[in-house]
């Protein structure tokens, strides 16, 4: 579910300390748009959050919801934004969060 390799050569980018002052802003960003689509998702902007929410997923390791991020992207460009399950993205985005904060807190990414 989490590309730990990908998490590691993160924090090796920017460097320890400022992974560990970027990941709550990054995180924050992506949460609002997560609970937009959960609250009061708008389906014509639908393309662009699914892009946004890809690449932040690629920066942090979240393999399957990239995946599946990507793969609603290219349903709303193609004019199929309400075949979107929003809820499998949703529920995709919180296992992956959850396992991302256990794997930090057991140094997964060190």
């Amino acid at each position: 579910m989490i590309d730990w390799k990908r998490v590691a050569d993160l924090r090796d980018e920017i460097g320890s300390e400022d992974f560990e002052e970027v990941l709550p802003l990054f995180l924050e960003e992506v949460l609002g748009v997560m609970d937009t689509l959960r609250d009061a998702p708008d389906l014509s902007r639908l393309e662009e959050d699914m892009h946004f929410l890809k690449g932040a997923a690629l920066n942090l390791g979240f393999e399957a919801f990239t995946n599946l991020c990507s793969a609603g992207e290219k349903a709303a460009a193609a004019g199929q934004a309400s075949t979107v399950n929003l809820a499998e993205i949703i529920d995709c985005f919180e296992a992956s969060r959850a396992t991302f904060d256990a794997g930090l807190a057991q140094g997964a990414a060190a």
